[in-house]
């Protein structure tokens, strides 16, 4: 390996945990929450702190006897992203 291969692949390696933080770092500025493994990566929305309906909760019981939650609109309208990586390997025999 030459010496300019080899200073690419250490600024390579410098600037992954770098762009993994920033992305963290914005998107929990952003109210939303980063999930990622082997298998997939997922964006989701998270219920604003300052809304002034669910003041953070993420939405109200509604009902008499069998409550329901009703969810805020400050993040159940919102969309989700999911982008599969490495399919998940099947099992060979029951989990039971």
């Amino acid at each position: 390996m030459t010496a300019r291969h080899l200073r690419a692949a250490l600024l390579l390696a410098a600037a992954v945990p770098l762009a993994a933080a920033t992305a963290a770092a914005t998107l929990s500025a952003s109210h939303l929450k980063l999930y990622a493994d082997r298998h997939r990566i997922e964006i989701t929305a998270r219920p604003r702190p300052d809304c002034p309906r669910c003041h953070g909760e993420g939405g109200w019981w509604t009902g008499g006897t069998f409550p329901e939650m009703q969810a805020c609109g400050c993040w159940s309208d919102r969309r989700e992203l999911r982008i599969r990586l490495l399919p998940i390997p099947a099992w060979n025999e029951p989990p039971f």
